[in-house]
């Protein structure tokens, strides 16, 4: 997206409220029968009826959470992840990688089958390891469907990775071309040098990871430079290629030739056993660091990264919302981040829009005292 076509757009944008979309009837997760149903703020992320976050509400649906991912992991390094949507125009869509496991049941009687179903599990594992993994997650996070496990995982995709934060369609406050544009170089550098989508494999077998990454990065390269030679066909102009090269730094935790067999987790420093599943991260470097799944979360919030997503910064793991909070302020009003010069920022280190230093009852500025 251009500055032309965010400016072009955003009187649309305003009109559809600070909701971001989704089910206006969503009853509050914590309120529960005593919210009569989500009704959204005209800019606060909050429900008007009963005050709680938009979060609380986790309104919309599994095919909107995909086409946010879709564009969150478009033009990235994750871009293999996502899928073009038939006649979208080149958006994208999310390959959520859903699991159906299905048990035998033991009886007296005819043999029966259960099964369960995982809205989401780490993709292109064989479901053993796969069940391993979700075997290691608390139960209580499990995105087994229907649950609160699932429930709790489209709070943390919310959460985690506000669409505000990617989208400039879904961010009311920009005001001006100057700060649509920081918004889009912002979102354009974080998805070429910090996102990423962890894998899961057992230790010792990063080599095998990181050889797959390299020659995805190679064919996507090459499918890349085809498409530029045929648009330099068609416009009698040449383009050029960008590519992202897989860590090659030498192996510090652990060997794939058995010649050191211990493996440590990155996050609690403790043993991570051999036919356990870990979690590595590309950006981390395939041989210098893996974790234990329940040790792979953000180093600010302390939270499990929702569907493996992260942001690798100084040497650190963070959630979408945390890292783009070391990069730019944070509206405390609105939950926005703030692209523009001028804000107000409280001695508690929070900070404002100017406009949004107000009163949530009456809306009048806090410079001056309100009666509420």
């Amino acid at each position: 997206m251009d500055v032309s076509s965010a400016m072009a757009k955003m009187s649309v944008k305003q009109r559809a409220g600070g909701a971001g979309g989704g089910d206006g009837a969503a009853v509050c997760l914590i309120c529960k029968e005593s919210c009569s149903g989500f009704q959204p703020h005209s800019w606060r992320k909050a429900c008007m009826t009963c005050g709680c976050s938009t979060v609380d509400h986790a309104p919309g649906g599994d095919l909107e959470d995909d086409h946010c991912m879709g564009r969150l992991l478009s033009e990235s390094p994750c871009s293999h992840l996502t899928a073009k949507v038939k006649g979208g125009g080149g958006l994208r869509m999310y390959k959520r990688n859903r699991m159906i496991v299905t048990n035998p049941v033991v009886s007296r009687k005819d043999p029966t089958f259960s099964t369960t179903t995982y809205d989401w599990a780490p993709a292109s594992l064989n479901q053993k390891l796969a069940v391993q993994y979700m075997e290691l997650i608390p139960k209580s996070r499990r995105p087994v469907s229907g649950t609160d496990g699932a429930s709790e995982r489209r709070k943390q995709l919310l959460s985690q990775l506000p669409v505000y934060d990617q989208d400039p369609m879904k961010c009311q406050s920009l005001a001006s071309e100057e700060e649509i544009s920081s918004m889009l170089l912002f979102v354009k550098n974080y998805k070429q040098e910090v996102l990423g989508v962890a894998e899961v494999a057992l230790p010792g077998e990063g080599t095998a990871l990181r050889e797959a990454a390299i020659q995805r990065t190679a064919k996507e390269a090459k499918d890349r430079s085809n498409s530029d030679k045929k648009d330099a066909l068609q416009h009698q102009d040449h383009g050029s290629t960008n590519s992202c090269t897989s860590s090659s730094a030498g192996s510090t935790n652990g060997t794939d030739d058995g010649t050191k067999k211990e493996y440590r987790c990155t996050g609690c420093h403790e043993e991570v056993a051999k036919e356990s599943p870990a979690v590595y991260a590309e950006r981390a470097g395939y041989h210098n660091a893996l974790w234990h799944p329940t040790c792979f979360a953000c180093s600010e919030c302390g939270q499990g990264l929702v569907d493996l997503v992260y942001f690798w910064s100084n040497q650190r793991l963070f959630c979408g919302r945390h890292y783009c909070q070391t990069v730019w302020p944070r509206c405390a009003g609105c939950d926005e981040l703030i692209f523009c010069q001028s804000f107000h920022a409280s001695e508690d280190g929070r900070t404002w829009h100017h406009q949004h230093y107000c009163c949530w009852k009456c809306g009048q500025s806090l410079e001056t005292p309100c009666q509420h």
